[in-house]
């Protein structure tokens, strides 16, 4: 293992890494898995991701200091197996937890392409979803793009993503953090805050301010797990008024 610092000051460890070529083509897509506890769920995520149609892809998982299960050993067996079917593979750990937000920043700081697509470890994708999304931000028309989700575990139903206006965001979140993202427009918006379980809704927040586009494809390529250790359902719960007037403080055109 060797040890680095990422721009936010976290310590990483790099555990794994493997590289066949050298420069990544421009049309490869960088997946960023963050992981973090997730043993019983991480290989059918990373199993959707083997499984995609597009070609080529570069794979960065991130374990936020897992250390209730054996996330991090499972992880790195299954790159080691796997890692033929990628251009790059990387498994980091943090050497401290930080949360969410910086677990996806170091991730896309990691990156070796502008497109990133971002996922938790307890997700998945259907076959088509990076090729679908990679063809709306191929030519940088747009800063992301975006499916609908389909819901399962403790729920069974379609997802709200809908299309792209600051109208919709005004009162809620309807755009999950499943979306292939530019590493350069992450860049521009500062990255991921720590929002304690506002991240996703911050962040296209900040997307919105900087008067930039995403694009929704109407079909449903990405599957969201709802179940109790769901980071949406957990970090939410303890301060939710004090979020709404930190969001609004940082964004005061919402009406929360």
């Amino acid at each position: 293992m060797t040890e680095w610092t990422s721009r936010c000051r976290v310590r990483v460890l790099t555990v794994f890494e493997q590289t066949s070529v050298p420069v990544a083509p421009r049309d490869t897509i960088t997946v960023a898995v963050s992981l973090f506890n997730y043993a019983r769920f991480v290989r059918e995520c990373l199993e959707s991701i083997r499984a995609q149609t597009h070609p080529r892809i570069d794979l960065v998982v991130v374990d936020d200091d897992s250390r209730a299960d054996n996330s991090l050993e499972l992880v790195g067996d299954w790159l080691q197996r796997n890692a033929d079917r990628f251009r790059r593979v990387s498994l980091l750990k943090h050497v401290d937890n930080q949360g969410l937000a910086e677990a996806r920043n170091t991730a896309f700081e990691w990156a070796r392409t502008d497109p990133v697509f971002v996922i938790d470890a307890d997700n998945q994708i259907y076959p088509r979803a990076l090729a679908r999304l990679f063809e709306y931000v191929e030519f940088r028309e747009f800063d992301a793009a975006y499916t609908q989700l389909e819901l399962f575990g403790d729920q069974n139903r379609i997802g709200l993503a809908d299309i792209w206006t600051k109208r919709f965001f005004r009162c809620r979140n309807y755009v999950d953090a499943m979306a292939l993202v530019s590493k350069r427009s992450w860049e521009q918006v500062g990255g991921y805050s720590h929002m304690d379980g506002l991240e996703d809704y911050d962040f296209w927040c900040k997307f919105v301010d900087m008067g930039m586009k995403a694009i929704y494809i109407p079909e449903i390529l990405c599957r969201y797990r709802v179940h109790g250790s769901s980071m949406s359902r957990t970090d939410m719960a303890a301060a939710e008024e004090r979020l709404k007037v930190k969001m609004t403080m940082r964004h005061p055109w919402l009406e929360l």
